[in-house]
């Protein structure tokens, strides 16, 4: 299990790799809506701030090394949807 610590890095990168990639994807397509664009980078944003808090304080009563797996698949899941809905706005 990685620690706290490389997971909050993990999640600020790849938080902050989305937001940039939807800045550019929304300022250089000629297609993208506002409303669509501000609706992704609010749900990185979102998604961002859940997951961190989420590392920050576990489940009581929850094995941790379950505990951390189970939040890694959910992250990776939800990271894989935004990624499809930035492929989507152009």
């Amino acid at each position: 299990m990685a620690s706290k610590r490389d997971l909050k890095k993990n999640i600020n990168y790849i938080c902050s790799e989305l937001f940039a990639e939807c800045v550019a994807s929304s300022i250089y397509s000629a297609k993208c809506s506002k409303e669509n664009s501000d609706a992704l980078l609010h749900s990185i944003l979102t998604i961002h701030n859940d997951f961190v808090c989420r590392i920050s304080h576990p489940e009581p009563g929850m094995e941790p090394k379950k505990y951390f797996a189970d939040l890694t698949k959910n992250f990776n899941s939800q990271i894989s949807e935004i990624v499809d809905q930035i492929a989507n706005l152009n």
